[in-house]
């Protein structure tokens, strides 16, 4: 997935993108897995220093692996953020262990609490409410606590309640938010287009829900990949963005790059003061080293602006 000795282009793309969406891309974080970390050379090559670095944990994953890959990006000066799939991890004990471990191995003080995509929880714990509600994050100190956001939907969830339950849900953790120490914000699941989830953003704000939105975007990838990420983590009506693309010959074979996404909702930001989303996450779905590289050129600010 990513790439050893990726080089970095000198100049940025011309066009709009040459400091157009710099504002946008500011602050941005990245999300990768131990095994594809494992074959990055130096993350301080490819990421701006202080970036929020997520690290998933896939069911399978052992915890040994997700603490040394926390402990690597933290010694190189990253912000981490590993992720506590409830469904995955059997009892208190274990949630103790690894809070724990990532603190006392990697000086890790900030989590991604969430269900987990396992179908049949494997202990005491099948949501992201019951971690946050034992205590131990807030005792342990953690700073910053994010929530899973699904946009267009979440096939565990829709199963279970539908909307009802989605909202009942985000209700709690709003209400959770104001009585932890802890920052708190929704990081949500990928998405095609920028008008749907900037009216579920909205949609939340008329219901009560203030927690900063940190909206999922998938990075540079063949087309063919984004489809089979896509359809494996259920997005949902955006999937017709990839659909159309695969559609036109020309474009089939072009590697899909979300910079029209971005630039439309830099525009929708500049137009609207509440404008529901606070920055993005990348989804190096093409590569740490592709998406990486492309969030570098695409938030560049032009020579011009830099001289002011």
């Amino acid at each position: 997935m990513a790439l050893l000795n990726f080089r970095r282009k000198d100049t940025a793309p011309a066009g709009p993108s040459t400091g157009a969406l710099a504002a946008m891309l500011a602050g941005h974080s990245i999300e990768v897995m131990p095994r594809t970390a494992a074959k990055v050379e130096d993350f301080r090559a490819l990421l701006p220093q202080g970036t929020r670095v997520y690290i998933a944990h896939i069911d399978g994953t052992p915890i040994d692996e997700m603490v040394a890959t926390a402990a690597r990006l933290s010694r190189d000066g990253f912000a981490v953020m590993p992720h506590f799939p409830a469904r995955i991890i059997a009892d208190a004990t274990m949630l103790a262990d690894w809070i724990a471990r990532y603190q006392g191995e990697a000086d890790v003080r900030e989590a991604l609490v969430l269900a987990g995509g396992v179908a049949n929880p494997v202990g005491d714990f099948e949501s992201s409410m019951q971690l946050l509600e034992s205590g131990l994050f807030d005792r342990a100190g953690f700073t910053r606590l994010h929530v899973a956001g699904h946009p267009e939907g979440n096939r565990d969830i829709d199963a279970d309640g539908g909307d009802r339950s989605v909202m009942e849900a985000l209700r709690w953790k709003q209400a959770f938010a104001e009585r932890t120490d802890a920052e708190m914000a929704i990081v949500t699941q990928f998405a095609f287009e920028a008008a749907p989830v900037v009216a579920w953003g909205k949609r939340l704000r008329a219901e009560g829900i203030a927690l900063p939105i940190h909206l999922g975007i998938a990075g540079p990838a063949k087309l063919q990949t984004l489809l089979k990420f896509a359809i494996a983590c259920g997005v949902g009506p955006s999937l017709r963005v990839l659909q159309k693309r695969a559609m036109d010959v020309t474009k089939l074979v072009m590697p899909y790059e979300p910079t029209e996404l971005v630039a439309e909702l830099q525009a929708m930001k500049a137009a609207d003061p509440d404008f529901p989303i606070a920055q993005l996450h990348l989804f190096p779905l093409g590569g740490i080293g592709a998406t990486a590289t492309w969030a570098t050129e695409q938030g560049r600010v032009p020579a011009e602006r830099d001289s002011a």
